[in-house]
């Protein structure tokens, strides 16, 4: 299918729905006025999620795509989620959708940069696009393409599953006043961000959700970022730990993705996949407008109980650039593959840059500081 054939299906998820009701096999196939999408299969599949069932609105973006699926095929296409460690160790979900052992799996692709840097793009880089950015690369500027190159060697279709917007920087029990803080620091993150803070001289970890809050209670680690206001609230970081930094360059715009077996997509009648395909889009939506709408609310009740707000220093954010910038041009120089999709992602960040820079930016710079609530608390 071409992508902008997909991408109208997808994101027209009413229409898909009205496909789902259509004629009879016999009537279509001797050419009926109503196309035949219609299908009795059973179809029954299993989705191993990297995260928790209370962080709702990560993991419940693989509930809305079941929700979603099971209501175009009038229940006949279910897939029941399990939460990370239930059914598969969060970080092996990538292998076990690989191996079959699943058909699904719902995951952030930086997880899995040991297995190839370049799923790095599938989610986030550092310094790298936000949200709106990154959709339009992947759905009208070839980043879909280039991924589904990248995962057809694990023998999975991927999709966009969702994206939490740019994310804070986490949560410190030591305050960083300059990049010497940051030197001998035990701090949990991940992907690419956390070989740019390894370059910088921090100790990183990759840790579950779960095992976030007893390793700052205990100070097995001195910081730990995760996702944003209202999923850190939920996890009670803010009791464990004295400062809020922001913000986290490494995640200005981290996608989620839903991987599917090839072998069992293929298998799948044809009015299946495009519903598959359109839950999963719905649920990509709704994602970012969840995190957007709770945010605000749950970042001020943060201050309220006393959360310190803390930027990062400048000199930090440089290095962070410097250090993201030649580890970037380093991974490009050992893999072609990787240097296709970092040159046409680097592309795509030049140009949604240089026009975000300009209308975009000028407004929220005059307008936030003037007329968002509590605008001050941060200065």
């Amino acid at each position: 299918m071409e992508r902008r054939d997909f991408t109208k299906k997808a994101l027209l998820g009413a229409a898909g729905a009205g496909l789902l009701t259509g004629c009879s096999n016999d009537e279509s196939a001797a050419g009926g006025d109503a196309p035949n999408v219609q299908t009795n299969q059973q179809v029954r599949w299993r989705l191993a999620s990297s995260f928790g069932r209370s962080l709702d609105t990560i993991y419940g973006a693989a509930e809305i795509l079941a929700d979603r699926l099971a209501s175009l095929t009038d229940g006949n296409f279910q897939i029941r989620s399990y939460p990370g460690g239930e059914l598969v160790p969060p970080f092996e979900v990538l292998g076990s959708v690989q191996n079959r052992t699943v058909e699904m799996a719902h995951t952030a692709s930086y997880y899995f940069i040991g297995k190839n840097p370049a799923l790095a793009f599938d989610a986030t880089v550092p310094f790298g696009l936000t949200a709106r950015q990154y959709r339009a690369w992947m759905y009208y500027g070839g980043g879909l393409e280039l991924m589904r190159n990248l995962f057809s060697d694990f023998n999975i279709i991927n999709f966009p599953g969702g994206n939490t917007g740019a994310q804070m920087g986490g949560w410190f029990n030591v305050e960083i006043n300059s990049r010497a803080d940051m030197n001998g620091l035990k701090m949990r993150i991940p992907g690419l961000g956390g070989q740019v803070m390894s370059e910088m001289g921090v100790n990183t970890q990759v840790l579950p959700g779960g095992e976030i809050y007893p390793s700052l209670e205990r100070g097995a680690i001195d910081a730990a970022e995760w996702v944003g206001p209202y999923d850190d609230e939920k996890l009670g970081f803010h009791e464990v730990a004295d400062y809020y930094y922001y913000p986290g360059w490494w995640e200005p715009g981290p996608a989620l993705s839903f991987y599917v077996n090839r072998d069992a997509y293929d298998a799948l009648p044809t009015q299946y996949q495009e519903a598959l395909q359109t839950a999963a889009a719905e649920a990509d939506l709704h994602m970012l407008a969840q995190y957007d709408h709770k945010n605000p609310a749950a970042l001020d009740r943060l201050l309220d109980e006393g959360t310190t707000l803390r930027r990062f220093p400048d000199d930090v954010m440089t290095r962070a650039q410097e250090v993201t910038t030649q580890l970037l041009e380093d991974n490009a120089q050992e893999s072609e593959q990787y240097r296709k999709i970092y040159d046409a992602y680097r592309d795509a960040r030049e140009n949604a840059y240089r026009w975000f820079g300009t209308a975009e930016m000028a407004y929220a710079d005059f307008a936030f500081p003037r007329m968002g609530k509590n605008a001050d608390a941060s200065a």
